[in-house]
């Protein structure tokens, strides 16, 4: 699955050592854009994290695998990151941009703005 967000919020990294050893997890917080944003809290394991990309206000395009397990009875769901590139940067402007006088000539207006041209 592939998610762009904006990352709101870098939690605490967390380490700690298991049986195959020493492990590092960082979570992170980021809004989806659209008329309903939601907030996904999602973690990065190992060498996966980069700090250099985990700048808060960043637009982040995600990858990431959703995965349930079951412990004494009750489910829990994590939202794991496999691979995540930085998308647009902090400005939110777009890398194809036209230039000023290419809407030269042209006019909108409102009128017949429901008849659709096909």
């Amino acid at each position: 699955m592939q998610l762009t967000a904006k990352l709101i919020q870098v939690l605490a990294l967390q380490t700690g050592s298991g049986r195959n050893g020493e492990w590092k997890k960082q979570d992170i917080i980021v809004e989806t854009e659209g008329q309903y944003p939601k907030k996904v809290c999602i973690s990065i394991w190992g060498d996966k994290i980069n700090s250099g990309q985990l700048k808060v206000g960043n637009m982040l395009k995600i990858d990431f695998d959703v995965e349930s397990r079951e412990y004494n009875g009750k489910w829990y769901t994590d939202v794991k990151a496999w691979k995540i590139d930085v998308a647009g940067g902090t400005t939110g402007t777009s890398e194809h941009t036209l230039p000023d006088d290419s809407m030269d000539g042209m006019t909108f207006t409102a009128e017949g703005g429901d008849d659709l041209p096909f």
